[in-house]
């Protein structure tokens, strides 16, 4: 059984691991990225009809800014970010589990919703609501990352930032040794050529990612 490389912030990493080893998966996190909060200005609510959440980071660093906005509805990305949005008090009015368009496409239009969100972030394309983001977390690159007897493996990539990165760090390492699974046709390309094989997942989840790690441990020959 081929490793699987977890590259993603915890505490998401620790959780990937624990489904990935789940199914039986020789997972290990190596975190690319650490999260961070920082400051901002909390809008005023009834400013907007609801919040929408792409992320449980949001939660987890908005800090004491986020009670200001606890009477607004969210719409979430992901069973985890509702569940971390519950936990902390809020109502949940959606949630959507295949990337934040579509998610958006199965909500009423006209509404103003304010996207609280990280730095690093894709904005939604061809919206039908008002959005507003404010950013309340950052991811920063960890320098201690080293790739070491990581041949033979396969990373799981969870944003295109991440696969710059890992292709990045990667540059003093045979790269056809190592397949990529990433959560997007995004991120699969900006992870660049050169891999023993590189996939998108089949919809933009942990889920689906995972499975595609699993075919790609068991199928792709890589040295």
């Amino acid at each position: 059984m081929k490793r699987v490389l977890v590259l993603r912030p915890e505490p998401g990493a620790s959780t990937t691991v624990k489904h990935a080893r789940e199914r039986g998966l020789d997972a290990i996190a190596i975190p690319l990225f650490e999260i961070e909060p920082v400051a901002w200005d909390v809008p005023e609510a009834g400013g907007y009809d609801g919040l929408l959440l792409t992320s449980a980071n949001a939660i987890r660093h908005g800090g004491k800014g986020l009670n200001e906005l606890r009477g607004l509805p969210v719409h979430a990305v992901g069973t985890a970010t509702a569940k971390a949005a519950r936990e902390a008090g809020f109502d949940i009015a959606s949630v959507g589990e295949a990337g934040v368009e579509r998610l958006l496409g199965s909500i009423e239009p006209g509404l103003r919703l304010l996207h609280v969100v990280g730095e690093d972030r894709k904005e939604p394309d061809d919206a039908r609501q008002e959005i507003q983001a404010v950013v309340v977390y950052r991811s920063r690159a960890r320098n201690d990352v080293a790739l070491n007897d990581v041949g033979g493996s396969v990373a799981l990539i969870h944003s295109p930032r991440a696969a710059k990165r890992f292709a990045e760090l990667a540059a003093k390492i045979d790269k056809s040794a190592v397949a990529i699974a990433a959560i997007s046709p995004e991120a699969q390309a900006a992870a660049g050529e050169g891999w023993a094989a590189a996939e998108a997942a089949a919809s933009p989840d942990d889920e689906a990612l995972l499975a595609l790690a699993e075919r790609l441990c068991n199928n792709i020959a890589v040295k």
